[in-house]
């Protein structure tokens, strides 16, 4: 990605940028990213997380009910050095 700075920005322009970022929970960097996609008509890229975060706000906001599922069993140790594991391609002939 690209890095911009910008010089001379006004003290009261400055101001009102940190307040406003602070209003939506970001820092002003991320506030000014969000102005100029919002200026130029360009939405950031989703990222899954973000999406099904999203998605159920949107069932509880209509009445349903979402319970995300964990998998709560502990993960395993392996032994690289084991006679058990023959690497990651043991079973691939080729």
């Amino acid at each position: 990605m690209a890095a911009m700075t910008v010089r001379n920005i006004p003290d009261d322009i400055h101001k009102a940028l940190k307040r406003r970022a602070k209003q939506h929970g970001r820092s002003a960097e991320a506030e000014v990213r969000s102005i100029l996609q919002d200026a130029l008509g360009q939405q950031p890229k989703v990222g899954l997380g973000t999406a099904l975060l999203e998605l159920g706000r949107k069932i509880r906001e209509a009445g349903g009910e979402f319970e995300p599922l964990r998998d709560m069993t502990p993960a395993r140790s392996v032994d690289f050095g084991s006679p058990e594991f023959d690497g990651p391609d043991a079973d691939d002939p080729g």
